[in-house]
């Protein structure tokens, strides 16, 4: 007999408890400070909820999930201005020459 199990578990974004309580680490957009939830998934289909332990940033943007560990305050980003693409505007290493997500130069 075979059998064959799809299942997993996701972490997920809850409820809002501050909005615009952050920036993004990845794109420097405005975060919101939100519960967090895990999900057990049978064949992609939640069956079974619980909530997560520490509050996580959501990016309203990207939809980076960032523990809330890492939060900051609102106001600039995170990364100075230098370490982004003056092209696409994402977060790249300062000691980069070229954007590896546009090509451009830095």
């Amino acid at each position: 007999m075979f059998f064959f199990f799809v299942g997993g578990v996701e972490q997920g974004a809850g409820r809002v408890l501050k909005e615009a309580a952050g920036r993004c680490l990845r794109c420097g957009g405005t975060a919101d400070l939100v519960e967090t939830e895990k999900a057990l998934k049978l064949f992609f289909v939640p069956v079974w909820r619980w909530p997560g332990k520490d509050p996580a940033y959501l990016c309203r943007e990207c939809g980076l999930l960032a523990p809330g560990s890492l939060g900051a305050e609102p106001g600039p980003s995170l990364l100075p201005r230098e370490a982004r693409c003056g092209a696409c505007s994402r977060a790249v290493d300062p000691q980069f020459r070229f954007c590896p997500f546009c090509g451009s130069a830095l």
